[in-house]
This record gives structure tokens, C-alpha cells and sequence, in this order.
């Protein structure tokens, strides 16, 4: 495996949304954990992030862009409806020829991608793939509700994934679930073929991210429980034969709760959201690229990786490094 990941240079910290909103840094801390998010700039989007990310990983794997079988890109925010971003990534890598196509599952999608990619491996048809998760929501933010836009950040990971017959190597583990009765906890409204953008919606703000808070805590502290207690029991694991939980870096507070309600340690947890915010699908695999240049994941390990989003969606895999 190889993995890389990349966060835009602007940073945007608490501070910042002092100026021009009625919040505090204490507000912010206290209810996500977030003390600055990364935010893309002018020229930059979905694409540039994960091509970086990519090339990284590449280089991480030892792999030239010619050597893939296949691109998987995990993002809601795509460069364009269409083509997919996974298509820009393998022209930008020069990956020619290489079948490239896009996964939607919002901050479950790179466990959602990871479960697509291990499908064809396990089927014989190809043996390395490129996963990439990646999100740029501050496109999306409406900076006036303060009680949404300070979540979100910029960024983008990725890995190198190949076949093995090692079985204590690769996915070892894999749920996903959705519950598309909950699609208005997340969601923008416009710009879609239900909606479609028209002076009238752009107006109203409807391109932008609608959050039921509540609804969406209570959602995620159940399912990364479920996530953690199922992965356990399926692979036959204790706590002591996870190195690391990789959760989708939705929320501080959500994080320590759902870790509680099972009794896991919090020492086994990673979390970088006080850094990057919640970067949606790219949140894992940035953390898991993180993890693995700091030296607290090396070959061997056993990760957990647990996510949940829009959909609503959710997904969990336990992958041996």
C-alpha cells in the first residue's frame, strides 16, 4: 500500500470567522474541536487536491501512474457534474488509458470507494487500484450560518491498493448501510435535475450545505458505536488487536462519545480535526496518510476505519497494513 494526501495552503482559523461572524474560538473548540480548516483558492479545486494526493501516493507505493489498473474517486464535490473528477486526476496524472470513474457518499465515501476498489481485486479483475477520497465543501458553505460553515475544510488522500494473498493484509472487513429516509439531515437543495439552478434558487441559497444538527449527532454517534462494536465481533478482535481507529473526522464531541457508549480508548483514536476540520470523503484517508508519515501506523498494523454522511450513509472497514 501506499498513501498520500494534501491540504491547500490557505488557512483559515477561528480568528478568522471572529471578523466576520458572531462566533468566538471558546464557541468553536468547545462544540467541534476545530481550531482551523484548510480552504482551497483561486485555481484550485476537487481535482488539483487529488492529484497531489495521488502523486504522492504513487510515489509512497513506488508505482509510475502507468502501472494502475484502475482510478476510484470518492467526493460530493465534484469539478463538474460532468465528466467525473476521477477523469481530470487521470489526465493531470497521465495515466493513460486507465478506466477512472467517480463514487458519491458524501463523508462515507472513501470506505464506499475502498469497498468498490477490494470488489474487483477480490474478482480477479484487477490488482492495483488508486483510491481517493476528496472534498472541497468550502465552495459549499454558506458563510453567514455559523452554525454549519465553521465545519468544513479543504483536502484530499489517497491510496495504492494491491491485490494479496497475505491474510493478514488487505480488507479484512467491510459494511456499508444507507437510509435514504434521513436525506434531508444533509443536503443542498439546488443544482440537481430536482432542482436545477435558476436565479430564484442561487437567491435563496439553496446551493448551499443544509444541516439538521441534532439529527445528524445523534446519527453519527449511533453508527460509529455500531461500526466499532460490528468490526470487532466480525473479525473476531479485542482492543488490543486494533492498532488504530481511523473515524471520519466529522466532530470532537461525537468522536468521544460514540467511544464511550463501547468503552474503546480514546489513546487508539485519531484525530486531526482540530487541524483540518471535517473534510468530508477525504477526512479518512488524509488521516490515515497522517498517521502512517508520523510513524504511529506502520507495516503490519491493523487499522479500523468508520464513517457516516450525507444519504445518510455509513461504512466501516478493518484493512491490515
Amino acid at each position: 500500500m501506499g498513501t498520500g494526501s494534501y491540504a491547500p495552503q490557505t488557512v483559515m482559523t477561528n480568528a478568522d470567522f471572529e471578523k466576520i461572524l458572531d462566533t468566538s474560538d471558546e464557541w468553536i473548540v468547545q462544540r467541534t474541536g476545530i481550531r482551523q480548516r484548510h480552504l482551497v483558492a483561486d485555481g484550485e479545486s476537487s481535482a488539483t487536491l487529488a492529484t497531489e494526493a495521488s502523486r504522492r501516493a504513487l510515489d509512497d507505493a513506488g508505482m509510475a501512474p502507468g502501472d494502475l489498473d484502475l482510478i476510484v474517486c470518492a467526493t460530493v464535490s465534484p469539478d463538474m457534474l460532468l465528466p467525473s473528477t476521477a477523469c481530470f486526476v487521470q489526465e493531470a496524472l497521465g495515466a493513460t488509458d486507465v478506466p477512472a470513474f467517480d463514487v458519491s457518499a458524501a463523508c462515507s465515501g472513501f470506505v464506499y470507494a475502498l469497498a468498490t476498489a477490494n470488489g474487483f481485486i477480490s474478482q480477479g479483475l484487477y490488482r492495483r487500484i488508486l483510491v481517493i477520497g476528496v472534498d472541497t465543501l468550502s465552495r459549499f458553505a454558506d458563510f453567514s450560518d455559523r452554525g454549519s460553515c465553521i465545519l468544513f475544510g479543504d483536502g484530499a488522500g489517497a491510496a495504492v491498493i494491491e491485490a494479496t494473498d497475505r491474510p493478514d493484509r488487505g480488507v479484512r472487513y467491510l459494511k456499508l448501510g444507507a437510509d435514504g429516509k434521513g436525506w434531508d439531515y444533509i443536503c443542498m437543495p439546488a443544482g440537481g435535475s430536482r432542482k436545477p439552478a435558476t436565479a430564484e434558487t442561487v437567491a435563496a441559497g439553496e446551493h448551499f450545505i443544509k444541516m439538521r444538527g441534532r439529527d445528524v449527532y445523534k446519527f453519527a454517534v449511533e453508527k460509529m458505536a455500531f461500526l466499532l462494536e460490528d468490526a470487532m465481533a466480525a473479525c473476531n478482535l479485542s482492543v488490543d488487536d486494533i492498532d488504530m481507529v481511523i473515524p471520519h473526522q466529522v466532530n470532537q464531541r461525537i468522536i468521544e462519545s460514540a467511544t464511550e457508549k463501547v468503552n474503546f480508548p480514546m489513546d487508539k483514536v485519531y484525530v486531526n480535526i482540530e487541524r483540518y476540520g471535517n473534510t468530508s470523503g477525504a477526512s479518512i484517508p488524509l488521516a490515515l496518510d497522517e498517521a502512517r508519515r508520523n510513524g504511529q501506523l506502520g507495516s503490519g498494523a491493523t487499522v479500523l476505519m468508520v464513517a457516516f454522511g450525507a444519504g445518510l450513509t455509513w461504512g466501516g472497514a478493518v484493512v491490515g497494513l
